[in-house]
């Protein structure tokens, strides 16, 4: 029957998520003792250089398995909804703001100008603002890591239809023949040479934490422009003053019929592009 089918795949991704997971802690182990020699040397201050060389290749190789074990771990207990999710009423414009400006010396550095639409308001959703976080921060990455030198990337945020809908937009440094449902499977990179040190688990870890929130990641590739796209329901858009402006479930706000909130016609003048070198 249908319901035993799915209680059998129930079965399967929690002992799946038991596998990965013990695997995972069994590896960690013996990494956190070799990170710590790693340090203990690098104290040393050996006068070799060809000593030295091989100290930093087994720092940075260190770092990135233990990085690679981490998202495995979070991958795993996303995807099979074992995470925790501590939702509140959340200003999810704000916490896009933040997450950005952590990034704009690593967009600087990659060689992207960025272009950012926020509007003025608070927009409120509830949500966890942990995973949120994790979100925004596995897409900035991306766009670092995969972006073409001297491009721009496009981060905007605005209300339709009840939702507060978060798109990140940029241009690839090549060409993807990957779809954008291909892209959220685990272990699958844009860089099909695997030239990058991405895991290929940003996106799928991003997707699974806005689905346990209620949200939804959409992905679409076309051509060189990548484009990835969070919806999740908006509570209501507050005006700086601190006045609500509720949101319905049409997405009309209470004192502005026929607007979307923060529609499309008035983002010139509720958000204002904020250009970051």
């Amino acid at each position: 029957s249908v319901s035993r089918a799915v209680e059998e795949r129930m079965k399967s991704e929690r002992l799946r998520t038991e596998l990965i997971t013990n695997v995972s802690h069994d590896i960690k182990t013996p990494l956190t003792s070799i990170i710590s020699y790693v340090d203990l040397i690098k104290k040393e201050q050996p006068e070799n250089e060809n000593i030295r060389g091989y100290i930093e290749v087994l720092d940075r190789q260190s770092g990135r398995l233990k990085k690679l074990i981490e998202d495995l771990i979070e991958a795993s207990k996303a995807s099979s909804g074992v995470l925790p999710v501590n939702a509140a009423e959340l200003d999810i414009a704000e916490l896009l703001r933040q997450a950005l400006g952590e990034y704009s010396e690593r967009f600087a550095a990659a060689g992207v100008n960025t272009v950012v639409n926020i509007p003025d308001e608070r927009v409120v959703v509830f949500a966890d603002g942990r995973h949120m976080w994790r979100i925004f921060d596995n897409l900035s990455s991306n766009i670092c890591k995969y972006s073409l030198a001297g491009t721009r990337a496009y981060f905007d945020l605005k209300v339709e239809r009840g939702e507060a809908v978060i798109i990140f937009r940029n241009i690839s440094s090549e060409q993807s023949e990957l779809s954008g449902i291909d892209l959220t499977e685990r272990f699958v990179q844009r860089d099909s040479s695997r030239h990058t040190e991405g895991s290929g688990l940003g996106l799928a870890i991003a997707k699974s934490l806005a689905e346990l929130q209620g949200a939804s990641l959409e992905v679409s590739v076309d051509g060189d422009l990548f484009k990835v796209t969070v919806r999740i329901k908006c509570l209501r858009v507050e005006k700086p003053s601190g006045l609500p402006e509720l949101v319905g479930d049409n997405g009309n706000s209470s004192d502005a019929p026929g607007t979307d909130g923060i529609s499309d016609s008035d983002q010139s003048d509720n958000a204002k592009p904020n250009t970051q070198n």
